[in-house]
């Protein structure tokens, strides 16, 4: 099944970058509604389509990235109100770009798979510089067909794509990434 439509949740300073380059290569796109208004009118004033809740997001999406902060905010989006488990459906993938907790990720994927759909982790590397560029580093946790699937969308906003294994293993490798460059910045 090949990716016609792309959901993007979590549109501020990395995922403005993102959702630009998705637009500029050819994707339609759909956003979620945010309180900074900035990122989201210019995505919109590029073709976006604009709904206010993840529900609507992915009920036309075949594909929604998230782009939130970490767990806590991936879980709400998930199982809160008007959440994306509603419209879980065969083949819906959903790739988390956060930065979160492998434990997390492995049930959430669990819960979504079950539905007969599939959530991937895909956190990311560098800055929104990169992000704007379309040159982000990704590190990818999922059945290798999906993230094959997906390849094309994140190769829009990513020049470096690492498969780490199985689901929630890119977001252990992300939290390594973290500590080694914490260490180093703090030696």
């Amino acid at each position: 099944m090949t990716i016609k439509r792309v959901g993007l949740i979590g549109v501020g300073l990395m995922g403005h970058g993102i959702g630009k380059n998705i637009l500029e290569k050819g994707y339609p796109l759909t956003v979620m509604a945010h309180r900074n208004r900035a990122p989201i009118d210019d995505l919109v004033s590029k073709g976006a389509r604009e709904h206010n809740n993840p529900l609507a997001v992915a009920k036309e999406c075949d594909l929604v990235i998230l782009c939130v902060t970490g767990t806590p905010q991936v879980e709400q989006l998930m199982y809160g109100e008007y959440g994306l488990m509603g419209a879980v459906r065969e083949g819906l993938v959903i790739a988390d770009c956060s930065t979160a907790e492998p434990h997390s990720t492995r049930k959430i994927a669990a819960d979504v798979e079950a539905k007969g759909g599939y959530f991937v982790d895909t956190p990311m590397t560098r800055t929104p510089k990169e992000a704007e560029a379309g040159k982000l580093g990704l590190m990818t946790g999922g059945p290798e067909e999906v993230i094959a699937r997906i390849k094309p969308v994140l190769e829009c906003f990513a020049d470096t794509i690492i498969h780490a294994g199985a689901v929630g293993t890119a977001h252990q490798l992300k939290l390594i990434n973290n500590f080694l460059s914490i260490t180093h910045a703090a030696v």
